[in-house]
Order: structure tokens, then C-alpha cells, then sequence
């Protein structure tokens, strides 16, 4: 309740009290606490006082802050995509810079300065009304407990350097679990927080494996380990044994505790459900058009979105009072962290200049109305699927056209060559391999094959009930089981093997398609990693 409406409601309440018999004025009382929620001996005196019609309340001094500053403010604010003041007001002397050399701002001096003097309080207060409503967080931050539970330990789990990840699914099922739908694997750096989202046609320990596969040559450091949930994604042979042949740390949570994953979780919230929403996505096509998503979703988010990490909390009694660092991107922390050589870092540096944030939201916003056409349970429009799948397009975001630069960096040895990976088998009993009974699948396996590469998309259900009513009383419900393992052996043949265009070939083409400054630009930054 404001001030004025207390004193309003005084106005009305004063004469009756004074003129009321005892038992009525403690209603009366009792009544006036309740709204206005004063102390009862400071209710009296102001119900028995002499009574002041309320006024306006006068600001001491005029506005500081000139439309200027204001209209600055929200067009960073604007290229930021709504992030709140304490993670903006750091990330400004980088980001207007930029916006000033895409031509978005033009500042005189003194706004500049003014611009970057913001407090974060007075940046949300400018701010506050381009702001929508919004839902309350309830993710808590929780300490990893690497050391109480480890799978397999190569080296230390640190969470302050670079390459041990936190791993996660999210699933685009709609609400409903029933049948095939996309997933996301989100791999999160815990000491840069460096992001990166995978699409995944189904939820299968192969699926993961070849999608951390692809992932390592998307981070710009070396990855050391990797921690995930106790789901059967991730906890099974498989997975260990991938790593432990590229000796990767791999660790697991606690069960039903998500604040073991507490990195990974907020990004599944910051990046993941705000861009993609909440809708159900399903077959070949809607996975192709979130993997364009995703590949423009990596250089917005690491390259500008700030976050601010917890340094210290200390508890006096019952308050917690905690200290967070200066909000940083995923891309200055990697900086800072010197895990780049002098070759890598450059070429990151040239990635970061030669992209345009506003025109790369803009791609990213064309992205998601693309993607969403492809919703089954639609929440935001009844847009028809389209034929075609959407494109990133990094042309249109003022990006360096080097797509292998933008999404890859290659770890080579002086002389120019891959370093080779050499495959260390334990010695192990392993799985039986031969069958003790016929395969029950045996005839009609080729067209059960038939029906997974017309239709990827399609799980073990619903194939098994299409050859009960094909093939009445010929297969019994308890081999379901079987039918499953034998289309899991399948999709681990056939792994994925999409041309979602971030093969070499496509980044060839569209290099060459770029606009002649831009490919000066990029040329000046390899020649200058020759020279080097």
C-alpha cells in the first residue's frame, strides 16, 4: 500500500474514530492496523492527530539522465536482449564500442560518458518501463560434489579452469512423454560458462556420445571432464568407455538433486526454455531447423551475454549475504583465463569484431519463428510447418564468413598436422554376443528397416504395434524389449549421420558468397596467424 493511499484512507477513517464509542474504536483500530500495517500506539496518535490532506510527493532535484542517455541505454539494452542492469552496466564499454562500429549508435562525448557512468540500479530504473513482467526464479545454486561421488578420475576435478563441463538433456516433448521427440544436450563450462546446445533426435546413449563428439570441436579449450545427472543417457558403458579412452574426468550428481548440476540448469532456463519454449518438436525436420538455431544461439550467448558468477556467501545467523563477481561473457572469461594459444586467441578476437549483435538477435529471432512453425502443441500461433528449413545465415549478422573460425578451432600441432588419437581397449569380458534363442525379428527386419529410414523419428512402440496388427498373433507383447534393442543397434549404425550444413564444404560456400570486406577481414586475421 503507498504512502498516499495511507493517508487517504486516514482521512477517512480519523473522523470516525474520534467521535466512536470504546468497543467500536478498537474495531476501528483493529481494521486500520490490518491495511495499513502500522504499529498500533503510531496508529493512534495519527487517527487522534490533527489530520493533513496527503500531497504529491516533490522530487528534491530534475532528471540527471537526458533522452540521449535513455534511448543509448535501450538500444544496448535492446542488443543485450533484456538482461537485467548488473549484468549490462559491466558489459557496456564493450558492447557500445561495438554497436558504434555497426553503425546502431551514434554518441557525442559527454553521452558516452554519461553511458558508461550507470549504476546498475539506475540502468533498471531508465529501464523500467520497456520491462515486461516476469515470473519468479527458483533455481538455488548448490556446491558440486565432485570428490564425494566420482565415476572415473583422470585429473582433479577444479571448477576454476577451463574444460570441465556440466552436461544435461532438456526435452521438447510438450507436456506429454508419449512417442519420439527432439532433446537438447546443453554442455556448460563451469569456470567460463561457455554454452553449447546440441539437438538430439532421440534420448539414446549413442545419440549423446556422437553429439559430445561434435561438441569438442566446437569449444575454443580442450575439455577435461564432464559431469552429468544419473539418467541412462549418461550413466552406461558407452559413455564411460568413450571416456575413458579420451581420458575425460567423468563425474555424476547426487539422485533427484539438481543442485549438483547447477550451472547446466540455469543455462537449460536462460537459453534453452527461453528460446525455445516449451512446445513439442518431432521428426528429421524440426531437428534440422534447431540445429540452425543452436548455431546462431552459440555466438550470441557466449559472445554477448554477460553473467555474473558467485564469489564468496557467508551466513551471519539467518541471513546469507553474498558477493558476486563483475558480469562477464563466456568469451571475456575465456580470454582472461589464458588457456588460448596466441593463434586461437586471435582468431576468437576476429570472430568478436567482424560479428554484429543486433543483426545476429535479428537472426536469431527469424530462427525461432522458423522453428516454431514446426510445434505440434503449439503455444505461440497456428503457423502451417513449412517445406523448407530456415537457414542461419551468417552473412546477415555481420559475422566473419569463417564458419570454421566462428564454430571450430582446430587443435593441430606445429607442423600443421591433427594430432592423432590412439584407442586403448581395457581388457574386459564385454557383452555376450551370440543369441541362445531365433530372433524373433528375424523375417521382418528389412522392413522395420524400411520404416526407421522413411521415418527416423519413430520409437519401439509404435513399430511394434504397426507388426501386431500387420502380423496378427505372431509377436507377444513380451517382446517389445527385443524390438528396442535391435533398434537401438540400428540407430547406433546410422548414427545421425544429418547434413545440418557445419560440414566444411558448407562453410566453404558461404566464405566465398561473403561480401568482399568481410572476406579481406578475414583474411588479414589468418595471414596475421601465419606470420605468427
Amino acid at each position: 500500500m503507498s504512502f498516499r493511499a495511507k493517508r487517504e484512507l486516514l482521512v477517512q477513517v480519523a473522523p470516525r474514530y474520534c467521535v466512536a464509542r470504546h468497543g467500536q474504536r478498537s474495531a476501528i483500530l483493529d481494521e486500520f492496523v490490518a491495511v495499513t500495517g502500522y504499529e498500533r500506539k503510531y496508529a493512534i496518535r495519527l487517527l487522534l492527530g490533527p489530520i493533513q490532506p496527503p500531497e504529491p510527493i516533490r522530487r528534491p532535484r530534475a532528471a540527471h539522465y537526458g533522452v540521449e542517455v535513455q534511448e543509448a541505454l535501450a538500444s544496448a539494452w535492446t542488443a543485450a536482449n533484456g538482461i537485467c542492469g548488473k549484468r549490462l552496466v559491466p558489459f557496456l564499454p564493450e558492447l557500445v564500442p561495438t554497436l558504434e562500429r555497426h553503425g546502431h549508435l551514434e554518441l557525442t562525448d559527454g553521452v558516452r560518458e554519461q553511458l558508461l557512468m550507470l549504476s546498475p540500479a539506475t540502468a533498471d530504473r531508465l529501464l523500467a518501463p520497456l520491462r515486461q513482467p516476469h515470473g519468479v526464479s527458483t533455481t538455488k545454486p548448490g556446491r558440486l560434489l565432485k570428490k564425494q561421488i566420482p565415476v572415473r578420475t583422470f585429473t582433479e576435478w577444479t571448477d576454476g579452469k577451463p574444460g570441465f563441463l556440466e552436461a544435461d538433456l532438456v526435452a521438447h516433448c510438450g507436456g506429454s512423454a508419449d512417442g519420439a521427440f527432439l532433446y537438447t544436450l546443453t554442455l556448460t563450462d563451469v569456470a567460463t560458462t561457455w554454452t553449447e546446445c546440441l539437438p538430439l533426435l532421440h534420448r539414446t546413449q549413442h545419440g549423446v556420445v556422437h553429439a559430445l563428439q561434435r561438441a569438442r570441436s566446437l569449444f575454443p579449450f580442450p575439455l577435461l571432464g564432464i559431469d552429468t545427472d544419473n539418467g541412462s543417457e549418461f550413466i552406461n558403458e558407452e559413455l564411460l568407455a568413450y571416456c575413458a579412452n579420451e581420458e575425460l574426468t567423468f563425474t555424476r550428481g547426487r539422485v533427484a538433486n539438481k543442485n549438483d548440476q547447477c550451472w547446466v540448469e540455469q543455462k537449460n532456463g536462460a537459453v534453452v526454455r527461453q528460446l525455445v519454449g516449451y512446445d513439442r518438436f518431432e521428426g528429421e525436420r524440426a531437428y534440422r531447423q534447431l540445429g540452425e538455431l543452436y548455431r546462431a544461439v552459440r555466438l550470441y550467448v557466449n559472445f554477448f551475454q554477460p553473467s555474473m558468477k558467485l564469489r564468496t556467501k557467508t551466513r551471519t545467523g539467518s541471513r546469507v549475504r553474498r558477493m558476486y563477481g563483475p558480469a562477464q561473457t563466456p568469451f571475456q572469461r575465456v580470454l582472461a583465463s589464458g588457456v588460448l594459444d596466441a593463434t586461437s586467441e586471435r582468431r576468437l578476437k576476429a570472430v568478436y569484431r567482424a560479428l554484429d549483435p543486433v543483426r545476429l538477435l535479428h537472426q536469431v529471432e527469424t530462427l525461432q519463428e522458423a522453428l516454431w512453425r514446426h510445434a505440434l502443441f503449439r503455444t505461440r500461433g497456428h503457423s502451417p510447418i513449412g517445406d523448407l528449413v530456415a537457414r542461419f545465415n551468417l552473412n546477415a549478422c555481420g559475422g566473419t564468413g569463417d564458419e570454421a573460425t566462428a564454430e571450430t578451432i582446430v587443435r593441430l600441432r606445429p607442423d600443421g598436422t591433427p594430432k592423432r588419437k590412439y584407442r586403448h581397449t581395457e581388457k574386459s569380458k564385454g557383452p555376450r554376443l551370440y543369441r541362445s534363442r531365433k530372433d524373433p525379428f528375424e523375417a521382418v527386419w528389412d522392413e522395420v528397416c524400411q520404416w526407421l529410414s522413411a521415418q527416423p523419428e519413430r520409437n519401439g512402440r509404435s513399430i511394434f504395434d504397426a507388426l501386431q496388427q500387420r502380423y496378427p498373433g505372431q509377436f507377444a507383447n513380451g517382446q517389445l524389449r527385443t524390438l528396442q534393442r535391435h533398434i537401438a543397434v540400428w540407430r547406433a549404425k546410422t548414427v545421425l549421420s544429418f547434413d545440418d550444413g557445419w560440414t566444411d564444404a558448407a562453410e566453404q560456400v558461404e566464405r566465398e558468397s561473403l561480401p568482399r570486406p568481410l572476406r579481406v577481414a578475414v583474411d588479414q586475421a589468418d595471414a596475421a596467424e601465419c606470420s605468427g
